[in-house]
């Protein structure tokens, strides 16, 4: 297994609970863990997460639920329509639901189609699915 360089870890309350909404819930595959610890590196078509029981090794301040207060994941996946139907129908709740926004990089106009939802521990997860690129119409 290849590590991507950049790779957060959650620091979250419940370590069942956490493994349960990644990967029985959303799909994730547990690349490795460490039980005694209460640590999992998890991924999902590429992306990867390290989810982590709080310890306070490393928290800076008080941690309040929602956690991660300020920041969004955003994970690319194939198809995002097929992960919004597992969590409906598991009935769990959806911060947002599946939009279609379109973004400007530098001279192109990048399309996706996404929808967001709160782990257990309020985590904003923002799961994405391409949907391409096109010119800006000023720019025709």
């Amino acid at each position: 297994m290849e590590f991507n360089r950049l790779i957060p870890e959650l620091s979250i309350s419940d370590y069942g609970k956490s493994l349960d909404f990644y990967v029985n819930l959303l799909g994730f595959d547990v690349e490795y863990a460490r039980k005694e610890e209460k640590f999992a590196m998890v991924s999902l078509q590429g992306a990867q997460l390290m989810l982590e029981e709080r310890n306070y090794h490393w928290e800076t301040g008080a941690l309040k639920y929602p956690y991660g207060r300020g920041i969004n994941f955003q994970i690319e996946v194939d198809e995002v329509a097929l992960l919004e139907e597992r969590l409906v129908r598991r009935g769990y709740p959806l911060f947002r639901e599946i939009r279609e926004n379109w973004y400007a990089v530098k001279n192109m106009i990048c399309g996706s189609r996404e929808f967001l939802v709160q782990d257990p521990d309020g985590y904003l997860l923002r799961f994405a699915e391409d949907m391409g690129t096109r010119i800006p119409e000023n720019k025709v």
